[in-house]
């Protein structure tokens, strides 16, 4: 029996090293998760996971996970947020509601009755519908202020690649890398969340690779992605002001290739001067 818990320890220690090694600045830390059965494990690991980015293991009999993740991308309260959003209360978060009646009978823990401090006030205001206004303003601090300076930023690229000006480009761009690294996650809603970590890669890779040189031609080169995975956070953030998703036939060798602008008159910055009216709106994309 001695030796069947030792080769356990070392089956779990080997895993988590595993773990480290494909997860860049990676720490380790532990939280303990409500939860019954292999299913809760099964759930609270799916949610708390993202590829390379953080790793979660949950045990059923001690309730404790232990949290390995990138500190530069993620952080434990953003795990937590999102395990709890799925139902599942931790010290730090507790669940909606609605989320924990939803979980499947043998899921439902016994909860203790509290709110801690650090509950997503934007969570408590949607159980009470009375509280519409406050609740929009709450919605507008969680979902507009974290990113508009994302947006702001890529504007600035925008505006730059339109004028042909690679150094002008380079600057923004590490201005926008910089906007990316300092969005403030907890403040997003989880719908919104939940895109800005499926796209974070690309958005940084691809704001780099514009931040990292000068010339026009190969800046131009990175614009579509980019722009691609802006316009899947936007579509799903509130916007103060509609946002054109336009569109020029004749980029990236003909096959076309896309942008997002605050006017509808079109700017096109994959050609500039030699083409700047070149292209079409194909969206609007309202609050």
């Amino acid at each position: 029996m001695k030796s069947i818990k030792i080769w356990m320890a070392i089956t779990v220690l080997l895993s988590l090293t595993a773990c480290n090694s494909q997860i860049k600045n990676a720490i380790t830390d532990s939280a303990k998760i409500s939860g019954n059965c292999a299913m809760c494990k099964s759930i609270i690991e799916k949610e708390g996971n993202v590829k390379k980015v953080a790793q979660v293991d949950w045990n059923k009999d001690t309730k404790m996970a232990t949290l390995t993740y990138d500190a530069s991308i993620t952080s434990k309260d953003e795990i937590l947020k999102r395990i709890a959003l799925a139902g599942f209360d931790s010290d730090t978060f507790l669940a909606p509601k609605d989320t924990y009646s939803n979980l499947p009978s043998c899921c439902q823990y016994e909860r203790a009755e509290k709110i801690t401090p650090k509950m997503d006030e934007s969570t408590m205001d949607m159980e009470t519908k009375d509280h519409s206004m406050h609740s929009n303003n709450i919605t507008e601090m969680l979902e507009i202020s974290p990113l508009s300076s994302v947006y702001d930023s890529y504007f600035e690229v925008i505006d730059a690649l339109v004028k042909t000006d690679g150094a002008m480009a380079s600057a923004n761009a590490k201005t926008l890398l910089t906007a990316i690294n300092d969005v403030e996650m907890d403040k997003l809603s989880m719908d919104v969340h939940n895109i800005w970590m499926k796209n974070l890669e690309t958005l940084k890779k691809e704001t780099q690779a514009i931040a990292n040189s000068k010339d026009v031609e190969k800046q131009r080169n990175y614009l579509d992605s980019l722009s691609k995975s802006l316009y899947e956070m936007m579509k799903v953030s509130k916007q103060e002001t509609p946002t054109y998703y336009q569109f020029c036939p004749m980029a990236n060798d003909g096959k076309g290739a896309n942008w997002l602008s605050k006017e509808e008159t079109i700017k096109n910055p994959y050609y500039g001067s030699q083409m700047l009216s070149c292209g079409k709106t194909v969206e609007t994309i309202k609050e």
